[in-house]
């Protein structure tokens, strides 16, 4: 099932979209987003086709930290099987490695940089606050100032709703504030991408991560505002209103059978 999964994501992306027929200003954009819902194939091929052709001079993963980055050599990236081995994909706790690995292939001339954030910190982000686990520079990446209450309060319920309701409300602040460390971490990696680099970054995240509003787009224009931003989103069957505030364009995908996440917490 991998291999078939794998052969037809290759397959999707042979016919790569010409820069030409990119969404408008997303080629002249200095870093693109490109959202995603995670374990959705069409989401990985459509980035995938995005990024070829594109072909940045750099991608962000939010899936990486920057010591797996670092195993993605050019070679490494020729044998996606050793690469995944190698990465130790199986226990990072992301979805079936088919599904990311046409990304390291379609521009071989790119850079990978990563920029995750790994669940152990959350701990010390309850205790210790987001803008110490973050380091010295995180004023410039907002960390060091709180949310708006009005924002705070909306983000910590829309927290509470993607953990079912089932977690204590008393939870949710420290969740808010391990997002908006996740939010800076993809800022400062695809800043440095870009500064090392020269552009164009393209950094690959969930849609949460990629939205305009107050993800990781957000949090750059306040560390540099000359960076030229594109944000690209992907829902499943609809978007709604909200679409046209978190992202510059989006598309609508087929919907794909998953478990209901919130039977896992049936009877808690």
């Amino acid at each position: 099932m991998k291999h078939l999964l794998l052969s037809t994501l290759l397959a999707l992306t042979a016919t790569a979209t010409c820069a030409e027929d990119l969404p408008q200003g997303m080629a002249g954009a200095d870093v693109v987003f490109l959202g995603e819902i995670h374990d959705n194939p069409h989401h990985h091929a459509r980035q995938a086709d995005l990024t070829a052709a594109l072909q940045p001079a750099a991608i962000v993963f939010e899936m990486l930290t920057p010591e797996q980055a670092a195993l993605a050599s050019d070679e490494m990236r020729q044998d996606l099987t050793a690469l995944e081995i190698a990465l130790d994909w199986e226990n990072t706790g992301w979805p079936d490695f088919a599904m990311y690995g046409p990304l390291f292939q379609v521009a071989p001339e790119a850079r990978i940089y990563g920029a995750a954030v790994l669940r152990e910190e959350a701990s010390r982000v309850m205790s210790e606050g987001a803008a110490v686990v973050f380091g010295p520079d995180a004023g410039e990446y907002g960390l060091d100032q709180p949310l708006p209450e009005t924002q705070q309060q909306a983000r910590e319920e829309a927290q509470l709703a993607a953990h079912c309701d089932a977690m204590p409300m008393e939870m949710m602040g420290m969740m808010v504030d391990f997002q908006r460390l996740r939010d800076a971490s993809l800022a400062r990696v695809a800043h440095q991408a870009f500064t090392e680099t020269g552009g164009p970054v393209v950094v690959i995240t969930g849609n949460g991560h990629a939205r305009m509003d107050h993800g990781a787009p957000y949090v750059l224009t306040q560390a540099d505002s000359t960076v030229k931003q594109y944000s690209f989103g992907q829902y499943e069957l609809e978007a709604g209103e909200r679409a046209a505030v978190q992202f510059v364009s989006w598309e609508i995908t087929e919907a794909i059978e998953r478990p209901d996440p919130c039977e896992a917490f049936a009877g808690n």
